[in-house]
């Protein structure tokens, strides 16, 4: 689950991670409130607008502005909220600005003074051990970095026993060339951040850029922040900063019915039981020369309903040309699921689209005996390699 930035904010502030004073605001009047908070604490009527979506490069898209003065805050609120900010990872369809962040622009001295880096903290999937990332090329996209510069980024890996240790605080440190008073205290930073990384179960901190200022404070100057959604029952009280308006309406639809659901880009849609065998199955229609169009795990109580329900979701993709259901018959009955398909077909009515259906395991047999008789077009598979064949020669067809 994605959070916006000033929930990140407010979210790592809990534990310690200094960030800029910021408030957030609905409209122009909340956003004009919000500056003069600021100025109250601060001191200084220097402040940035900042779009809140979820999504970078709201700067190089017009989504982020500093202001100098309350008038430049209404001005640049009054534009950017309800506009549709496209940025390079948006698409180009961009995406609807609802709410902005008002904060303190902490680009208070000459830039001379600052420094901007990078840093983020996330799961390295090979070795099972989280890793700090960080590089002095702070404000930049990381992927950018690491084609043209690679050797300026570097990685911290964390044992899960000690937890970050006083010495790799320092390395991170010496890394950035930090020295003085900003050394000092970018160790306590690093400290705060890693145990929030830690408390919330987050799947991703990161941090672009990490800012030092020009009287060395070091702040979180952005902060994206994802939270493993297999922790949320740890964290019941996260769920009210969904925001689903940022979500894909249809895999928002899909997790009311408790489907696992992903949309892609291609025109062949997947049911599968089992996130496994979901990924297997779409590496197999990708060897075949077919694309799929989303991830979908039915799971393991696939019963009529839910499958009804997982064929409507599939269909309201309009570049969907064929369906494969690939079920393997475990925890769930084949049969179960063959009839489920079958109810499908008469509740939905017709399925405009050929489906090639699969199920091996318990009583497949009962299952294939379901499916002929049934009547309906649906042709069947035993092994998965036909079945991806199946559904690509069902394709040329269409």
């Amino acid at each position: 689950m994605n959070l916006h930035e000033y929930q990140a904010k407010n979210l790592l502030k809990k534990f310690g991670v200094i960030v800029p004073e910021g408030f957030v605001a609905n409209n122009v009047d909340e956003a004009i409130d919000a500056a003069k908070k600021i100025k109250e604490i601060t001191g200084k009527e220097q402040f940035v607008v900042k779009a809140q979506i979820h999504a970078g490069g709201r700067g190089k898209g017009g989504g982020v502005k500093p202001a100098k003065t309350f008038d430049e805050v209404k001005e640049y609120a009054g534009k950017i909220i309800g506009m549709q900010l496209i940025t390079h990872q948006t698409g180009p369809e961009g995406k609807k600005v609802n709410k902005v962040l008002i904060e303190q622009n902490i680009f208070y001295k000459g830039e001379s003074d600052i420094k901007e880096f990078y840093l983020s903290i996330l799961l390295n999937r090979k070795t099972s051990r989280n890793i700090i990332m960080y590089s002095t090329e702070g404000g930049m996209d990381i992927e950018q970095v690491a084609e043209k510069t690679p050797h300026l980024i570097f990685t911290e890996e964390i044992n899960p026993k000690t937890g970050l240790e006083d010495s790799q605080c320092e390395k991170i440190a010496s890394n950035l060339n930090i020295d003085g008073v900003a050394y000092s205290n970018m160790l306590p930073f690093l400290k705060a951040l890693y145990n929030a990384y830690i408390s919330i179960d987050a799947s991703l901190v990161e941090i672009n850029p990490l800012f030092k200022t020009s009287d060395n404070i070091i702040m979180a100057a952005d902060a994206k922040v994802r939270i493993d959604n297999n922790a949320l029952f740890r964290h019941p009280e996260f769920l009210e900063l969904r925001d689903i308006s940022e979500e894909d309406p249809t895999e928002v639809e899909a997790s009311k019915f408790k489907l696992n659901y992903i949309k892609l880009d291609g025109n062949i849609g997947c049911m599968v039981n089992g996130a496994g065998l979901a990924m297997a199955t779409m590496d197999i229609i990708k060897l075949a020369g077919g694309e799929p169009a989303n991830f979908l795990d039915v799971g393991g109580s696939a019963d009529a309903k839910r499958v009804e329900n997982a064929f409507r979701i599939i269909l309201k993709d309009p570049n969907v040309k064929a369906i494969l259901v690939n079920i393997f018959g475990g925890i769930v009955w084949c049969d179960r699921v063959a009839q489920g398909i079958v109810e499908a077909y008469k509740s939905i009515g017709n399925i405009p689209v050929p489906i090639i259906v699969r199920l091996q395991g318990t009583n497949a047999g009962k299952a294939k005996e379901i499916i002929d008789k049934s009547g309906l077009k649906v042709q069947s598979a035993i092994l998965l390699q036909d079945a991806a064949n199946l559904v690509t020669d069902a394709l040329k067809k269409v």
